[in-house]
């Protein structure tokens, strides 16, 4: 149990840092859908959103794998420590500052690629972006390496504040400032530059600020790369650059292809794309949730790879995985009411496609969960393959249904992308790693989640009310989490706090 402990803590220290951070940001999916609310402002977010997905596409290309490398070999005795960071390290800064300037002499092929034709500068702040991106990459994994959450919290929430703020100013104060005091500086300085520039600004200054609070774990490393381990490296890692970048086409390519392949003319495909965009940051809880489990999970698993019990402890942490991501499930669909809130009234036509998202991101959680398996058998090539079929599943069902059924037919795509690489990792891994999950029980816990979500509709459906809406929510989830309490109740009997509750109670039922 004390594991298991270790990597809660762990995943309460970075997914409160991650938490924190994702919350200032999704903080700006109410303001700025509410701020940019004209079709013209609805078409710059679903621009900004745009650049986003092909930001986090190029993020995969520029790490090339190497933070999980590096996690890797810095638990090998036989690797000195520093010799693997100045590799690891000097490599990133090396490619990084190539990658950039070729990109960068192609920015105007790729600004008419994204539909974003005279703006060539959004590709060169985008690539900027990804570039201070990638430097802080060794620097943030070197924190978590050595088990820094506290500091790697401080560095990350920073960086995101600076963006959160200078996106308000620029977005929201600074407009109204350039049309009450015209002719100023300030007013010119804005006019001049589009809503997209500004964002992209902000965040520039978010990568910069990072990068700069990251100098300790920076300072002093010699970029003198060692050839033997960086070949070892690269041989371990550029699997996952295909798995990356397939990763990426199943996470992100769906704004593309919504842009490329939505009937009825750019603008019209650009205002489905940006309601698309902001509906899925509606899966907050849960992608907050993966996002720091997996922040703590690298490492852990890892670590406890040369423990005889580490296949048991792995289906334990799937267990615990798959009962709070299906809370996060029902905490959202049970209370949407409250959680559309966070997108404008002119972004809510696309709420349809909520459940549909937040069930994919489950399966992608499992899936996550299960990649233990590739990782310590060093078999990175299944888990490239097992993406590239994802990847295939997503192109194919968005470029046949995007013409007919628009965003939800790049929701689909996500669930069934997901749920197909989840369902050949398990049988895959099951072959040359064992782990003896409980897919019974997990599966049963994932069915009755879903039972509760659509009686909650149908009551949605037929009573229009959204106190109602709210009691019978609350009920459902006060169920659900009953019956998750009865059906672990040995072993959340020994839990702090509620545990001896349950052994007075619960435990000889």
């Amino acid at each position: 149990m004390s594991k298991i402990k270790q990597l809660a803590s762990q995943t309460v220290w970075y997914g409160a840092s991650n938490i924190a951070a994702k919350l200032l940001n999704y903080l700006l999916t109410p303001f700025l859908t509410r701020v940019l609310h004209t079709e013209k402002g609805m078409v710059d977010f679903g621009d900004f959103s745009l650049l986003y997905s092909c930001i986090a596409i190029l993020n995969i290309i520029f790490t090339y794998g190497f933070e999980t490398a590096y996690f890797r070999f810095s638990n090998k005795p036989e690797v000195n420590k520093e010799t693997l960071l100045r590799t690891a390290f000097g490599s990133m800064v090396m490619s990084t500052i190539g990658l950039s300037l070729i990109l960068i002499g192609l920015r105007y092929p790729l600004s008419r690629f994204v539909e974003q034709v005279g703006h060539p500068e959004y590709i060169t702040y985008s690539i900027l972006i990804v570039a201070f991106d990638t430097l802080a990459v060794i620097p943030f994994a070197r924190l978590r390496q050595e088990n820094k959450p506290k500091r790697y919290a401080f560095v990350n929430v920073s960086g995101v504040f600076i963006n959160v703020l200078l996106t308000v100013l620029f977005v929201g104060v600074l407009p109204k400032y350039a049309e009450s005091h015209p002719g100023t500086f300030l007013a010119n300085w804005y006019n001049a530059h589009t809503t997209v520039q500004l964002l992209l600004y902000a965040n520039i200054a978010q990568a910069v600020f990072a990068f700069v609070l990251l100098y300790p774990q920076w300072r002093g490393v010699k970029i003198k790369i060692n050839k033997p381990l960086w070949r070892d490296l690269f041989i371990y890692s550029s699997p996952m650059i295909i798995t990356g970048l397939g990763g990426m086409i199943n996470e992100t390519m769906d704004r593309v292809m919504l842009v490329k392949w939505m009937p009825g003319g750019l603008e019209h495909a650009k205002l489905e794309q940006s309601i698309y965009s902001a509906n899925y940051k509606l899966s907050i809880i849960i992608s907050l949730f993966i996002q720091a489990f997996r922040m703590a999970a690298e490492p852990f698993f890892f670590s406890q790879s040369q423990d005889k019990q580490a296949p048991k402890l792995y289906a334990r942490v799937m267990k615990w995985f798959v009962i709070v991501v299906c809370c996060a499930f029902l905490v959202t669909m049970l209370y949407l009411d409250i959680w559309k809130l966070i997108v404008g009234p002119s972004y809510r036509s696309g709420l349809g496609v909520v459940p549909i998202l937040l069930l994919a991101n489950i399966f992608l959680g499992v899936y996550y969960n299960q990649s233990v398996w590739y990782k310590l058998t060093n078999k990175m090539r299944s888990g490239m393959y097992i993406t590239l079929i994802g990847a295939m599943i997503t192109l194919v069902i968005n470029y046949m249904f995007i013409p007919r059924f628009g965003m939800y037919a790049s929701a689909w795509a996500t669930f069934f992308c997901y749920g197909s690489m989840m369902v050949i990792s398990y049988f895959w891994g099951h072959k040359y790693f064992p782990i003896p999950y409980n897919v019974k029980k997990l599966s049963a816990y994932v069915i009755v989640m879903l039972i509760l979500f659509f009686i909650q509709n149908g009551i949605m459906h037929l009573i229009n009310s959204s106190i109602v809406h709210l009691i019978t929510g609350t009920i459902l989830m006060v169920v659900f989490l009953g019956l998750i309490v009865f059906a672990e109740r040995k072993e959340i009997s020994s839990f702090p706090v509620i545990g001896k509750y349950i052994q007075k109670y619960l435990v000889k039922i």
